[in-house]
Order: structure tokens, then sequence, then C-alpha cells
């Protein structure tokens, strides 16, 4: 299907009626992109639930399933059997838009397959790059502060510290440099507060906390760290120390601001009082893997 796409002239429609799942996306698409003229519709119809009532993968891989004849038996072959958003973030990658994705039982109330039917459009053609300017060569005046929080939860409760003038709070701080992604900074804020050692992939980041203090903007991402090494210990020249684990229903008062917004942003059933800040939950598919 690629090599001929490649060679023929672009068409006005496509239509894939349970044939796209036994290729690879990452060919598929591209080659269907490039097989289309731009704006022409692409409807595609794939499996979501198979017979044995497996639902899709959320990872981009293919697996085994077994194809059904009509005078043979079962034949095992490989297929993409994708989530829906998975599928929509491969055609949105290789310049499509998608428009509606539906899923469909069996007609037999007895039977567990599910049929997903996407219906996309093919986008227009754009420049291989597109090239931006500032508004001007002056630096806009600084005027919002942007920092981390994160939530470590063991069985003797959730992770605070005492800051030096007496609130209690979460590991965390500010994001430091412009390259520093913010679950980078969760991972250096917390080595440097309490020596614990994450990696990226087991910080979930759980969405953004804006409000203003004195003036300033306040940005604060909460992050949820699911596997740590270490204990908790006092670092030196951090302002932030005696680490301890808290129960959930036994938190103590004093809590700083961000901290306990970052709590109950996570737990809304937590009786913790403190400032209305707006929060933003960030999409599953940002959590780790």
């Amino acid at each position: 299907m690629a090599d001929y796409l490649t060679r023929a002239e672009p068409f006005d429609a496509a239509y894939a009626i349970g044939t796209l799942a036994f290729i690879d996306p990452h060919r598929s698409l591209p080659a269907l992109r490039d097989g289309l003229r731009p704006g022409a519709p692409l409807i595609l119809s794939l499996l979501h639930t198979d017979l044995h009532g497996r639902g899709p993968s959320t990872a981009v891989a293919p697996r085994e399933e077994m194809i059904l004849l009509r005078d043979d038996p079962p034949l095992p072959t490989q297929m993409w059997v994708l989530a829906p958003q998975l599928w929509e973030d491969l055609l949105t990658e290789y310049g499509f838009r998608v428009e509606a994705i539906d899923l469909f039982p069996h007609p037999d109330e007895n039977a567990t397959v599910i049929q997903q039917l996407i219906r996309a459009r093919r986008l227009p053609d754009r420049p291989e790059r597109v090239f931006s300017r500032p508004r001007s060569t002056r630096a806009p005046a600084a005027h919002a502060a942007v920092g981390v929080g994160a939530i470590l939860l063991s069985e003797q409760g959730v992770l605070l510290g005492r800051h030096r003038r007496g609130t209690l709070e979460l590991p965390g701080g500010s994001v430091e440099t412009a390259g520093e992604s913010f679950e980078e900074a969760v991972v250096r804020e917390l080595a440097e507060e309490t020596g614990l050692v994450a990696r990226t992939g087991d910080v979930e980041l759980l969405g953004t906390l804006i409000d203003h203090v004195e003036g300033v903007l306040r940005v604060t991402v909460g992050a949820l760290v699911h596997a740590w090494q270490g204990q908790p210990i006092t670092q030196p020249d951090e302002s932030v120390g005696d680490w301890a684990w808290y129960p959930l229903d036994q938190l103590p008062d004093a809590l700083f601001v961000c901290s306990a917004q970052i709590l109950t942003s996570w737990r809304p059933d937590l009786p913790v009082d403190h400032p209305l800040a707006h929060f933003t939950a960030f999409a599953p598919a940002s959590r780790p893997r």
C-alpha cells in the first residue's frame, strides 16, 4: 500500500475497513497522508475490544489476535489494537485532523467485540519549517514565579518538611532554567531538599495552580512521585528540613499555602483550608507509563 500511494496520483478520499490494524501506523499513516489531497476524508474502521473482551493497548505496539475465518480454524496474526486517544495522537502527528471517533458494540449482546470508527481529514500542506520572531527586542518585565511541589505518599503518610520560618510543606521549589522540565525540577528539588533519588518516569504531573501573591502571578505545578530511593534527611544549607511522614487524616496545622493547594487539588476531600487558586488538571496522557 505504502509503495503504491507514493506512485499514484493523490486520492480524494480513503476508506480502510478493518485492514489498517495489520500495518504499523508509523508506516501506513505517512503513506496515506502523502496519497491524499489536502482536505480529503479518511475513514477507518478498527478493532477496539476483541472476542475475549480484551480492550485496546495503551502503547503503539502490535499484539497477537485470532482472526476467525468462516470454514477454517482461527488464524493468529499481529495487529495494532490501539486506544482511541492513541489513534488520534498518531493521526494528528502525521497531518490529519480527527473529526469524530465512535465506538460500536457487536449487535449480539453476548459478544464482547467493539469496533471503533474514526473520521479524519487530511490537513493542508505546510512549510517544512515555520519561523517565529519576538514582538520586540526588549525582554518583557518579569511578573510570574513558576515552581513545583511533590507529593510522596508512603504507608506512614505524606512527606512534609519544616521551613525555617515555621511552615510545614511538601518538597519542591522553583523551576530554575528554561530547559528544565517540570518532572526534572521535581527530581532535582527532591534530591536537593531531602536526599531522595527519583526518576522523571516516576513523576506524575497533576496540573497547574495559579494565584497572585503581593502582585506576583504564581504558577505551581503539583506532582505525585510514585517511587523513590533512600530516606528523607535534612540537607545542609537548605531552608526546609526535619522531614517526617504525616497520616492524611492527621495533617498538621501551619501548612504552607502552596502545599495545601497541591494536596487538595490531588485529594479534594482533605480537610485543609487555604486561599483559593485556579487549578487546571493535566490530561491522563501525561502520567508515567
